[in-house]
């Protein structure tokens, strides 16, 4: 089984959004990173979970758990004129993916960036390493069960 850390901002798009999208289901877009982009085209596959990670807020942390539910498809934002996420090349060349997510679980409390780095299985991450910016990464057994631990 793949795990995956997927970030977002919670002014943008948190955890709580996702509760109230239909069928607690939503089209994970707008990534535009070519590694974070590659993760979720090659080797994200319908089943596997991810935790979904609060970023760029007052308490950075994980919120709760999602299942991605979809394979990867080209990604609506960047083939619609009128978004912001809008890419030319994409439209005759697909560049950006995207996959769709349901909401499995809402922790009752963040598990915050300084807790993660506290624990042993994230010792060598580039979750917890300084200038890190990937909003997709994937994650070992040891760290999923380490976070469910402490949960």
């Amino acid at each position: 089984m793949n795990y995956w850390i997927m970030k977002s901002e919670p002014d943008v798009f948190g955890i709580d959004d996702l509760l109230k999208q239909p069928d607690k289901t939503a089209c994970w877009d707008g990534v535009r990173n070519f590694q974070a982009r590659n993760f979720i085209r090659d080797e994200m596959q319908s089943g596997q979970q991810a935790f979904f990670y609060h970023s760029s807020c007052k308490t950075p942390g994980v919120a709760g758990i999602v299942e991605i539910c979809s394979a990867a498809y080209p990604d609506p934002t960047s083939l619609d004129s009128e978004h912001e996420n809008f890419d030319p090349k994409s439209v005759t060349t697909p560049r950006w993916f995207a996959v769709d997510v349901r909401f499995v679980s809402k922790f009752k409390r963040i598990i915050t960036l300084p807790e993660l780095k506290s624990l042993s299985a994230f010792a060598d991450s580039p979750l917890t390493r300084r200038g890190n910016r990937l909003s997709i990464l994937p994650l070992t057994d040891e760290q999923w069960s380490a976070v469910i631990a402490v949960e």
